[in-house]
C-alpha cells in the first residue's frame, strides 16, 4: 500500500450523506459533514469537539506512504511512519500509549480492542479506492462512542448509488513498487446498490532487505438496499498481505559517536533485515521434554489473513432513528521480524566477554575468532567497521476472532427549555486470541543485509574447541511463551445534545463497560539442551508442561461534558471535559504475573472556531492527565539474551498544549492547509522499586514526544483548456525528542519536503509525487530494548530508526 493509496483516491467523487444533501452543505472546509462521534450527521463547524475529515482529493495531495503518514497530518496526532506499511505509532495529544486510538470502518471496529497481539488496526483496515473519506476525532466524545479510545480513526467506505462509477489505476515507484487498484459501484436492482474494490501490491521496500518488503492485497465489497425509511447494508472484507517490519539500526560508532557507520549500513537504505534470515531454524523444548523446531522466513514479515463480515441497518420511525451494526472477524497472524537489541560492540571486547564461559566449557582457549555462520570461513571484523552486534529474530503466531454489535436509538424532541437530541445504545463483543512466541538471538556483522557470524574458541594449534554460537544463534529460544485468552464486554452508553438557544448547546455522554477475561499461559523454565559443542543452548527457555489459568472482570466508566456557542455562522467557541478508563486488555488472561491496573485519562479542551467561505481556522487548547502511567519495561539482558530485566516506573503523564488547524483559500486556484501542535508532555510523580532514581524523570519530556510538530501544504489548481492541473507541496516538521525517560539522549529535530503534480484530462489522470526530496535525516525512535531509562551514552542518538529517504511514485488512473 505504501505510497499508493493517496493517488488511489484521486478522482473518486465524494458521496454526500442524506443529511448533507438535505441541508445543501458544501463538502469542504467547515461545511464538511461528519458522522463520527455524533448522534447524527452534522457540519464540522457545529460540533463541540476536534474532528478532521480527509476526503479523496486531499488525501491524493498528501500522498501518504502509509495510514500513519495520513493521520499524522491532523493536528494533535504525532505519528511515526518508519516501521513500514503497518504497525506504526499513533499518539494523540502526547498520550504515552499507542492503544488509545480506535480504528473503525463505518463506525465499527473489526476487532474489539485497539491493539491485537502484535498487530494494530492499520493492519486490519487498509485504505484503498473503497475508502470514501477518513474522519479523525481527537478527544471529545471518543470515549463514549468507542472503547478504550482517546481518538477515533474512522474509514467511511464507498457505497453504490444510481450512478455507476469506477476507477482503475496503476502505481509505479522507484523503490520497486508495483500496485494495481480498482473500484466499481452502481445500481444492482431497484433500490439496491453495490460497491467492490481493492488492491494488489508488490513492493521491494524503502530499505534494502534483499527480498520484497510488501506483497499481497485486500478486497472489500458491500451491497445496500434502501427502504422507504432507511437502509440495510451487507459488507465483506478480505485481507491477505505480507508486510516486513523495519527496526532501528546503528548509525554511529559507539566507541566514537562522531564516526558515522554509513559506509557499512546506509542511513536511508540500510537495514538489519537480511536474506541470511530466510531459513532460520528455531528450536525449543516442549512440555514433554522433546526438542521441537520451527522454520522462520523473515521475508514472510507480518502475514495477516483476515475475513470480516458485517451487517448495518438504519431506519427512521417517525423521528426515532434506529441503528444496528454487527460484524464478525476471524483471522490469523504469522509474524517474523528481526529486532534490535544491544548497541554494536568492539569485536575484540565482545569476544573477550565470552572468555570465561568458554574456559568453563572447554578449557582456556588460545584465541576466540569469528567465522561466517555455519562455515569455517574466517571473518575479520576489522576489515569492516571493527564492530559486531546482536539482534533478535522474533517468530510469533496468533489466531484471533471478534464478534461485535452495536444497537442504538436516537430521538430529537422539544422541551420548555430548548430541544434535546438523545441517543442511547448498547454495544457488546465476544473476542479472543491465542499466541505462540519464540525469540532467538543472533550475532551479526555491522552492515546492511548483515551476514550471521559464529564466535569460535580455538586451541594453540588452531583446532576448534567449541562455538559460543550455533550457526549464528547466540541464545536458542531466549524467549518462549504460549497461551490463549477469551473476553466478553457489554457497554451501555448515552449521549444528549441540549440546544438551549440558537447557537448554544450543551453535550453530555456516559459509557459504562463490564468485561470478563479468561485464559491460560504456559509456564517455562530455563534448561540446558545439552549440546557440549556450543554455549548457545545453555540458557534456553522450555515449556515445563504446566499452565497458569488467568481471569479478570474489570469495569470502566467513561463520561464527557461539552458546551458550544456559535456567535454567528462564522465564529464559535466550545469547551469540553472527558474522563476515560482503560482496563487491562484480553492478553492479561494469557500472561504470567501480569500487572493489573486500570488507567484513568482525564482530558480538557477549549476551542475557537473561525470560518470564512472556504477558509477556516480552529484553535484548540488541551490538557491531559494520564494516571497511572506504567512506563515499566523489560530491558534486554545480554547474558541470558532475554528481555527479562524488569525496570518498573509508575507515575503520571501530563500534557498541555494548543493545536492550530487551518485552511486559507483567498482565490479558487490556491489553497494553503496547515496544522500545528505546540505542547509540553511531561512525566510526573514517578515511583521506582528497584533502585533507579525516579526524581531524575520528574518534569522530563515524555519519550519520543516532540514539543512542536506540524505541516504546511500549499496547492495550486488551474485549468489549461480542458485539462486540470494541480501542483502541490508539503513540509512536515518534528522538534527534538528523547529516547529515554531521563532525557539524556536526544532525537534531533527534522523537517522534510515533498511535492507532486496531478494532470487530469477527461477520464484519465496521471500523478507524479515525491517524498523527502532533499534526503533530510531524522530518527523516530532509539533502541527501545536498552535505552529507555538512561539513554545511549551520547547526547544524540547513535542507534535509531531513520526516516525514509527520497522516493518518487507515478500513478496513472482511468475512470470506468
Amino acid at each position: 500500500m505504501a505510497g499508493m493509496c493517496a493517488p488511489a483516491l484521486a478522482q473518486t467523487a465524494p458521496v454526500a450523506t442524506a443529511d448533507a444533501a438535505a441541508t445543501g452543505a458544501v463538502q469542504s472546509g467547515s461545511d464538511t459533514i461528519i458522522v463520527t462521534g455524533s448522534t447524527r450527521a452534522e457540519r464540522r463547524f457545529d460540533v463541540s469537539y476536534a474532528v478532521n475529515t480527509l476526503d479523496d482529493e486531499e488525501i491524493a495531495k498528501i500522498a501518504p506512504v502509509n495510514l500513519a503518514d495520513l493521520v499524522g497530518q491532523v493536528p494533535g496526532f504525532q505519528t511515526e511512519i518508519t516501521g513500514g506499511e503497518v504497525q506504526n505509532i499513533y499518539r494523540v495529544r502526547g498520550l504515552p500509549s499507542d492503544g488509545v486510538t480506535s480504528f473503525q470502518q463505518d463506525g465499527l471496529t473489526v476487532f474489539h480492542e485497539n491493539d491485537g497481539y502484535f498487530w494494530r488496526g492499520d493492519a486490519a483496515i487498509k485504505y484503498d479506492l473503497m475508502t470514501e473519506r477518513v474522519e479523525v476525532v481527537r478527544g471529545g466524545p471518543a470515549p463514549i462512542y468507542a472503547s478504550r479510545s482517546g481518538a477515533i480513526v474512522n474509514q467511511i467506505t464507498v457505497t453504490g448509488s444510481d450512478v455507476s462509477r469506477g476507477k482503475a489505476q496503476v502505481t509505479l515507484g522507484d523503490t520497486g513498487l508495483y500496485r494495481l487498484d480498482a473500484m466499481q459501484s452502481g445500481p444492482l436492482g431497484e433500490d439496491t446498490y453495490y460497491a467492490i474494490g481493492g488492491f494488489l501490491r508488490h513492493h521491494d521496500g524503502y530499505r534494502d532487505n534483499g527480498f520484497p518488503n510488501d506483497r499481497g492485497g485486500q478486497v472489500r465489497a458491500n451491497i445496500k438496499h434502501d427502504f422507504d425509511n432507511g437502509s440495510v447494508k451487507v459488507t465483506a472484507n478480505y485481507v491477505n498481505d505480507h508486510n516486513v517490519f523495519y527496526l532501528p539500526i546503528p548509525i554511529s560508532d559507539p566507541r566514537d559517536p562522531s564516526v558515522s557507520l554509513d559506509p557499512y549500513i546506509d542511513y536511508f537504505k540500510g537495514t538489519m533485515n537480511s536474506p541470511a534470515f530466510r531459513n532460520v531454524n528455531l528450536r525449543y523444548q516442549d512440555g514433554n521434554g522433546n526438542l521441537q523446531s520451527r522454520t522462520g522466513d523473515l521475508a514472510d514479515g507480518r502475514h495477516m489473513r483476515l475475513f470480516n463480515f458485517g451487517v448495518q441497518y438504519e431506519g427512521d420511525f417517525d423521528g426515532w432513528l434506529v441503528s444496528a451494526k454487527a460484524g464478525y472477524t476471524q483471522g490469523k497472524l504469522d509474524f517474523d521480524a528481526f529486532y534490535s537489541t544491544t548497541n554494536p560492540a568492539d569485536a575484540d571486547e565482545f569476544a573477550a566477554g565470552y572468555a570465561d564461559r568458554a574456559s568453563a566449557a572447554w578449557g582456556a582457549p588460545a584465541s576466540l575468532g569469528y567465522v561466517l555462520a555455519g562455515t569455517n570461513t574466517a571473518y575479520d571484523p576489522y576489515g569492516d567497521s571493527g564492530l559486531v552486534m546482536q539482534g533478535q529474530y522474533r517468530n510469533v503466531a496468533s489466531k484471533f476472532y471478534s464478534a461485535q454489535g452495536d444497537l442504538s436509538v436516537a430521538k430529537r424532541f422539544d422541551t420548555g427549555i430548548g430541544s434535546h437530541d438523545l441517543k442511547v445504545g448498547v454495544y457488546a463483543s465476544a473476542y479472543g486470541e491465542d499466541k505462540f512466541q519464540l525469540y532467538q538471538n543472533y550475532l551479526i556483522q555491522v552492515a546492511g543485509q548483515p551476514a550471521t557470524l559464529d564466535l569460535v574458541a580455538y586451541d594453540a594449534q588452531g583446532g576448534v574447541m567449541g562455538r559460543v554460537t550455533d550457526n549464528g544463534a547466540l541464545n536458542v529460544a531466549a524467549t518462549l511463551n504460549a497461551g490463549d485468552s477469551d473476553g466478553t464486554v457489554i457497554a451501555f452508553y448515552a449521549n444528549d445534545t441540549w440546544e438551549l438557544a440558537p447557537g448554544l448547546r450543551i453535550d453530555a455522554g456516559i459509557r459504562h463497560e463490564r468485561y470478563s477475561f479468561d485464559g491460560w499461559a504456559a509456564n517455562t523454565v530455563q534448561v540446558d539442551l545439552g549440546d557440549a559443542a556450543t554455549l548457545a543452548d545453555d540458557m534456553t527457555r522450555a515449556f515445563d508442561g504446566t499452565i497458569v489459568n488467568g481471569g479478570l472482570s474489570p469495569n470502566a466508566t467513561n463520561w464527557t461534558v461539552g458546551a458550544n456557542y456559535d456567535f454567528s455562522s462564522q465564529v464559535g467557541v466550545y469547551g469540553r471535559a472527558s474522563h476515560m478508563e482503560t482496563p487491562n486488555n484480553v492478553q492479561v488472561a494469557m500472561s504470567i504475573n501480569p500487572t493489573i491496573a486500570t488507567t484513568k485519562i482525564d482530558q480538557f479542551e477549549a476551542g475557537l472556531k473561525l470560518a470564512f467561505g472556504q477558509s477556516y481556522l480552529y484553535v484548540t487548547g488541551f490538557y491531559t492527565n494520564y494516571d497511572p502511567y506504567n512506563a515499566s519495561f523489560l530491558a534486554f539482558d545480554p547474558t541470558t539474551g532475554r528481555n527479562d530485566v524488569n525496570v518498573p516506573f509508575v507515575g503520571e503523564a501530563q500534557v498541555k498544549g494548543i493545536e492550530f488547524d487551518g485552511a486559507f483559500k483567498p482565490v479558487p486556484w490556491f489553497t494553503l492547509n496547515a496544522a500545528l501542535t505546540v505542547s509540553d508532555p511531561q512525566y510526573k510523580n514517578f515511583q521506582n522499586t528497584n533502585g533507579a532514581d525516579p526524581e531524575l524523570a520528574e518534569g522530563k519530556q515524555i519519550t519520543r514526544q516532540p514539543k512542536v510538530y506540524g505541516n504546511i501544504r500549499p496547492s495550486f489548481d488551474f485549468l489549461a483548456g480542458e485539462t486540470e492541473i494541480s501542483v502541490y507541496g508539503r513540509y512536515t516538521y518534528q522538534s527534538k525528542r528523547y529516547v529515554d525517560i531521563y532525557n539524556n539522549t536526544a532525537l534531533p529535530a527534522f523537517g522534510t519536503v515533498g511535492a507532486g503534480v496531478t494532470v487530469r484530462h477527461g477520464r484519465w489522470s496521471a500523478q507524479v509525487v515525491g517524498d523527502n526530496l532533499f534526503n533530510e535525516k531524522g530518527l523516530t525512535e532509539g533502541n527501545t530494548r536498552t535505552d529507555s531509562i538512561s539513554g545511549q551514552g551520547s547526547s544524540e542518538a547513535i542507534y535509531g530508526r531513520p526516516i525514509f529517504g527520497r522516493n518518487v511514485r507515478l500513478v496513472v488512473g482511468v475512470e470506468l
